[in-house]
């Protein structure tokens, strides 16, 4: 299961990186190979100063080796062995009608001290960041992935959209991080789901990333805005950036896990602001997603 998901991802990272150049029309993606010396490596893929995109990274590892002591407490386990590989990305567009988006699929292995896989599953999930709402875009959003998730069981989507609002949730703001999507992890063997049962959902939702994000970027990438649209941008960016430094998983992992640490940290946007007790007008388009970031709603009916 090990390869057959990595060698997916190596297939998916060329496919969304080959899509979003397409949709930048100016700037190619860097490529940097780098080697855990643990075990392991991965393929980081960045692009800045696009046309359409300011910053973005879409990013492959799989790293190996002894669990490091940290994450021994964090699975309640002893000394053992593990894998994990994965595909995580964040895309900062540079005009603010366009959202920022992140993705990541992963996969998961413990061994015992026979080589044995002890534990195994998959995570991962995609979630949309705007700084203005449109609400069209976020039905567009949520329609495709629930549409992803249906093929495979219909409790998924309004499960896994319930787990992204509550994980990609700010708790010392009392706000979400964007409008969500879907978020699962721990997905194990059961009675009714092998892990190839797994495996095929999983693809299926890292699939549909191309169709749930380009649209909209098509859609706003030439609206015109002001440098109050602008900062307005930096500002909710920056909130972007708390969730990723104090709450977040992945960069947890990777860092406990002595990760590249310019891979882990390719998420952090170019320029953001944290203006003192900002909050936005009373009746403003601002202020309408605060409200929505306050309060998660149901975009699907």
């Amino acid at each position: 299961m090990k390869d057959t998901f990595y060698n997916y991802i190596l297939k998916l990272q060329d496919e969304i990186v080959s899509g979003l150049e397409a949709i930048d029309g100016q700037a190619k993606f860097r490529e940097d190979i780098w080697e855990r010396p643990e075990g392991g490596g991965g393929i980081t893929r960045v692009i800045e100063n696009g046309a359409v995109i300011e910053k973005g990274g879409v990013n492959i590892s799989a790293v190996h080796g002894k669990l490091p002591e940290a994450m021994q407490k964090m699975f309640k386990v002893g000394e053992a062995d593990f894998f994990a590989c994965g595909l995580s990305l964040v895309i900062h567009p540079k005009n603010p009608m366009v959202p920022t988006v992140h993705a990541n699929w992963r996969y998961f292995e413990m061994y015992d001290n026979d080589g044995n896989i002890i534990e195994q599953w998959f995570g991962g999930g995609q979630d949309l960041t705007p700084y203005y709402l449109f609400e069209e875009d976020a039905i567009h959003f949520h329609q495709t992935c629930k549409t992803a998730c249906d093929k495979h069981n219909v409790e998924f989507y309004p499960k896994y959209k319930k787990q992204c609002d509550h994980y990609f949730w700010n708790a010392h703001r009392n706000e979400a991080r964007g409008i969500g999507g879907l978020f699962f992890d721990y997905c194990k063997a059961t009675e009714s789901m092998s892990m190839q049962d797994w495996y095929n959902f999983v693809t299926e939702v890292g699939n549909s990333f191309l169709e749930a994000y380009v649209p909209i970027v098509e859609k706003r990438k030439k609206l015109p805005y002001t440098e109050a649209h602008k900062t307005w941008q930096e500002i909710r960016r920056g909130r972007y950036v708390e969730f990723n430094l104090v709450h977040d998983k992945g960069t947890l992992f990777g860092l406990k896990t002595n990760g590249r640490i310019e891979s882990i940290l390719m998420s952090l946007p170019p320029h953001v602001q944290w203006v003192y007790d900002h909050h936005p007008e009373k009746g403003s388009e601002e202020e309408k997603l605060i409200q929505v970031l306050e309060h998660p709603k149901e975009w699907i009916k």
